[in-house]
């Protein structure tokens, strides 16, 4: 099944949660994007390039989270750059469910987008965008979605996986369908996530898949970096990463991640605890606990 979501802007909320500072490399999260206003996808090109690059000329002790994340961030533009020389932008799309780590490639990839022309200069009126959902999504993540849609000028395809009539596959194969002028993806897929410890930053589909080239410019980024970005500009993000979630997918394979469960005068609060019982998901470090919560 498809649906598009609309882009246009209506309304942005603000943040989603109480912004916190964090004394360990003084990661700030005190202001919120997109703002609450109805920019202009040259506006929000323009906010998330200046947002990126002022964020790139602070200066962090070298040994320090938001350093590496430096580093991290500028390995990405490159890809993200390669591609956009790879590719004129007709045949670019991005795959965006809602998550941590997509949302941290989109933000990177519109402000690889700057300098861009205006529409009534020939430029974006939206960014091409697949969504591949669970035949079980969670509201908050469809609400999130489209909340992006709205904010950030995408112009999404939506499409439910329903094995083994609707496959991730057959998603991709019916994406293609509608728009044979895509050549390449961009995907948020990191080394930890399922079949991504051996992939590159451009890689070919396999054979019997669909083909185009998955673009993977935050592969090698970790947990602990992806929240760190998140939170030091501000983002605004999916409501269940505060109630402990820490990988998302449906609602009968995702839960909290028991890594966050809040202990009750010194005890594990156990099986069935109340919502609200578990810290937020920037709270967890390590990589390999991240998809505890996942079936």
């Amino acid at each position: 099944m498809t649906d598009s979501i609309p882009p246009t802007p209506n309304g942005l909320p603000t943040t989603t949660s109480t912004p916190t500072t964090s004394t360990t490399d003084t990661i700030t999260t005190t202001n919120t994007f997109p703002p609450s206003t109805t920019p202009s996808l040259s506006s929000i090109i323009t906010h998330c390039h200046t947002k990126i690059h002022t964020f790139l000329s602070e200066s962090h002790p070298a040994d320090s989270l938001l350093a590496k994340v430096q580093l991290q961030t500028r390995t990405s533009l490159n890809v993200i750059s390669t591609a956009l020389h790879r590719y004129p932008l007709n045949e670019l799309s991005l795959s965006y469910n809602g998550g941590k780590d997509c949302l941290v490639l989109l933000v990177l990839f519109l402000a690889s987008l700057h300098p861009h022309p205006a529409p009534e200069d020939g430029g974006l009126t939206s960014i091409p965008a697949i969504y591949a959902l669970p035949p079980d999504p969670f509201p908050d993540v469809e609400e999130f979605v489209q909340w992006s849609a709205r904010a950030y000028h995408l112009n999404v395809l939506k499409y439910t996986t329903d094995p083994p009539r609707s496959t991730i596959k057959s998603t991709f194969e019916d994406y293609l369908f509608v728009n044979p002028g895509v050549k390449a993806i961009f995907v948020g897929t990191r080394r930890t996530d399922p079949h991504g410890a051996k992939l590159t930053h451009f890689d070919r589909t396999d054979s019997g898949w669909p083909d185009f080239v998955r673009v993977h410019p935050v592969i090698d980024w970790h947990y602990a970096e992806i929240w760190a970005f998140i939170r030091h500009l501000g983002l605004r993000y999916c409501g269940l990463y505060d109630r402990g979630y820490t990988s998302l997918g449906g609602t009968a394979d995702t839960h909290p991640n028991p890594k966050l469960r809040v202990e009750v005068d010194g005890e594990d609060a156990g099986e069935g605890v109340e919502e609200g019982r578990y810290k937020p998901a920037y709270e967890l470090t390590e990589d390999l606990e991240e998809r505890l919560g996942r079936n």
